[in-house]
């Protein structure tokens, strides 16, 4: 795989671990992702938001607007003009005023106590049913209402009580009223019923009010409230439109007949797709397994590790499902609204943010792909202009994966939404000069509402970086430039305790992200990770010589079999040391193959002589590396920048011939030993790595110029 997407794949692979558990091996999780998937494609593709341009209340109509289908609209105008007609010939409402009533109750109290001949007349009334029945009366006396008989008709018809209200319409509301006999019967009738109140009592209350005069004033509260329950027995006036029919002429005002009708014919387009119906619901389910296998098929083609691996297929389907929810709720914003804000925004920057995002945790191929399929989606289902909207989005995306494939840092994201942005604009002008709209208001707005996008993308997207990489173990160039920091607790361990191994890990790094680069592989993860590739040799650096001092050998102590041991085991505890610092797993595969399987050849040969050249009584087993053999290119790479830089020490001429012929015997014995057996790499990729690190190596030991001694002259006199 030698071509430019095996590199992309290559480089992406590297962002996530090798190691696979039960979630990513699943089928049944698999199978759950894939409906989740199809579940969300068919949601934005089904339930679709119908736009209509609504024109703002008092605001100019730009243009016509002409009813679509047929519609019934909701005239309050003439809902109004009905509710007034049902209420034009309704009567006023009376009520005896509390005032009089009150002065009345005085005048009645004060005749009990000074007046005693109504006790000669009437002497068997208790006295207390005397107080009792006025009470009740005064009470009543509040509750009674006037009207006349057209008006209690209508209460009648209302299915409200009328119990309290009589039959009287005051001639003038100034002068005092004398009710007549018959209602007082009904008065009295109502206030002291015959089997609470003796007939006594009752015709002495009567005969004391009777006679009296009272002041009738209007009840506005009981009159509104029964005005209000005749209008709402009216029902709604719907007016009905047909098709074709204009609604609003180009420059006319908009008033509230104009809205309602507007906001009704777009009610009605969206009720005619009859969402439920089935051939609604197959044509969209249709649509989506439609897109679904043309997904399907992009993935095995051309992306078969993502398709395998549920983790790398939950971070997709993550992403797209938070831009369809993104993209529908900034809808809803837009179309939704009774302004004309859907003419200020026209063409909303949504595809950008997914496409970074794809870019920056999975590979730039993933993420051109992703930029299509959702042009194509959001241009089907969104209610935006259409041609502009798939245009701006589409090359602004494209920008986008350009830019952030060199991506280093998360705060990089802001430049790449910044170039995006430049590209947006030129878009805009673009547009509006084909379509001979250039010195217009809405280029202003489409330039500033594009910055606004881009911006809100850039906020959003250096958000959610960090939290992706954390949940789904995704290391990206950012992570790398962060496990650069020196101040890392391993590589400040291995300065302090292997100096030695720590240096000669920074030229390895050098050597390897110069080798890297130069076959289109992933160098700055070769210079990161090779930096930890050796922390293993902190448990027991005096046994390399990197870190030995002097002319002692602490080796010259051991016997060939436990060298070999002890110096094998380095990759077991840089791994143990690793996994304890939570290094991503990725720096550990580098741990386990910068070695492969490879023989510790000095100690191996040393082993044979102190045997008398006895092949068959020494295990070479004993004496490989556990492996694995490198798997990537990167892992190939520090593999050979590792022996070659060790190697390159014990010559005692560096020049470009010696090292060429150190470089080549070493490729050649590993090459030959099938170390590169399970890393991809190419002869002419091999040739090239070769090459690069015999020049850099040389420039790393060019020669300096000696200086003379400097004289010290005397500053004595």
């Amino acid at each position: 795989m030698d071509d430019a997407s095996g590199d992309v794949e290559n480089i992406t692979e590297l962002k996530f671990s090798r190691e696979q558990g039960y979630f990513d091996k699943s089928p049944g999780i698999r199978l759950c992702l894939g409906l989740l998937f199809t579940l969300s494609l068919f949601a934005i593709l089904h339930f679709r938001e119908v736009r209509v341009d609504v024109i703002e209340f008092n605001k100019i109509a730009p243009s016509y607007v002409v009813a679509q289908v047929d519609f019934d609209y909701l005239n309050d105008e003439a809902t109004i003009i009905l509710r007034q007609e049902a209420v034009r010939d309704f009567g006023k409402i009376y009520k005896i005023s509390e005032k009089s009533i009150h002065e009345r109750r005085t005048d009645f109290e004060n005749f009990l106590i000074y007046n005693q001949d109504w006790r000669k007349i009437e002497s068997n009334i208790p006295f207390e049913e005397m107080y009792q029945g006025v009470d009740a009366l005064e009470k009543k006396l509040k509750h009674i209402k006037f009207t006349d008989p057209r008006t209690l008709h209508k209460i009648k018809d209302l299915e409200i009580s009328t119990t309290n209200y009589l039959i009287f319409n005051p001639a003038d509301l100034n002068d005092e009223v004398i009710f007549s006999q018959q209602m007082w019967d009904a008065i009295v009738r109502l206030a002291l019923p015959n089997e609470e109140y003796l007939s006594d009592t009752t015709e002495v209350i009567k005969a004391f009010f009777q006679a009296k005069g009272w002041y009738v004033e209007e009840d506005p509260s009981t009159e509104l409230s029964l005005r209000r329950k005749i209008q709402s027995q009216i029902p709604d006036k719907y007016t009905h439109v047909s098709a074709g029919s204009r609604i609003i002429d180009q420059g006319e005002k908009a008033t509230g007949r104009h809205v309602a009708m507007i906001l009704a014919m777009k009610k009605a387009l969206a009720d005619q797709r009859m969402l439920w119906h089935p051939l609604t619901l197959a044509g969209s389910l249709g649509m989506t397994l439609i897109l679904v296998a043309i997904c399907i098929a992009y993935f095995k083609l051309n992306q078969p590790k993502i398709l395998y691996s549920n983790r790398k297929l939950f971070l997709l389907i993550t992403i797209i499902i938070i831009s369809f929810v993104i993209s529908k709720v900034i809808e809803f914003v837009l179309v939704g609204s009774t302004s004309d804000l859907v003419d200020v925004v026209k063409h909303p920057l949504l595809v950008p943010f997914a496409a970074i995002l794809v870019c920056a945790l999975m590979n730039s191929n993933l993420a051109t792909f992703i930029c299509a399929f959702l042009t194509i989606i959001f241009t089907l289902t969104l209610a935006f202009e259409t041609q502009g909207f798939m245009i701006i989005n589409l090359t602004t995306a494209l920008v986008a994966i350009l830019s952030t494939r060199t991506l280093r840092g998360r705060k990089e994201i802001f430049v790449v939404c910044a170039k995006a942005w430049g590209c947006s604009i030129f878009v805009i002008l673009s547009m509006h000069f084909y379509r001979n709209t250039l010195w217009s208001v809405g280029i202003v707005n489409d330039i500033i509402s594009s910055a606004i996008f881009m911006s809100l993308t850039s906020i959003i997207v250096v958000g959610l970086l960090p939290l992706f990489e954390s949940v789904f173990r995704i290391m990206t160039d950012a992570t790398l430039i962060e496990y650069m920091n020196p101040n890392n607790d391993l590589l400040r361990r291995l300065t302090l305790e292997a100096p030695g191994t720590y240096q000669h890990s920074v030229v390895v790094g050098n050597l390897a992200e110069s080798a890297a680069l130069a076959i289109g592989a992933n160098g700055l993860f070769c210079r990161v990770s090779t930096l930890y590739h050796d922390i293993g040799k902190i448990i027991t650096p005096q046994y390399f010589t990197e870190n030995q001092q002097g002319d002692m050998n602490i080796h010259q102590l051991l016997t060939p079999r436990e060298s070999a041991q002890v110096i094998i085991a380095h990759v077991a505890e840089g791994v143990a040391l690793a996994r304890k610092a939570d290094l991503p797993e990725q720096f550990i595969d580098i741990i386990k193959e910068h070695h492969g399987t490879t023989l510790t050849y000095y100690f191996y040969r040393k082993e044979i002589e102190r045997l008398n050249g006895d092949r068959d009584a020494v295990n070479e087993k004993d004496y490989r590396y556990a492996g694995p053999k490198p798997r990537s290119k990167e892992s190939a790479i520090i593999m050979i920048a590792d022996s070659v830089e060790a190697a390159s020490r014990s010559l005692d001429k560096i020049t470009e011939e010696t090292l060429m012929e150190l470089a080549s015997r070493l490729v050649k014995y590993k090459a030959d030993d099938g170390q590169f057996d399970e890393c991809l790499l190419t002869f002419e990729e091999l040739s090239i790595v070769k090459t690069t690190l015999v020049k850099t190596l040389v420039a790393y030991g060019h020669a300096r110029i000696k200086y003379p001694t400097q004289e010290i002259k005397s500053t004595r006199g």
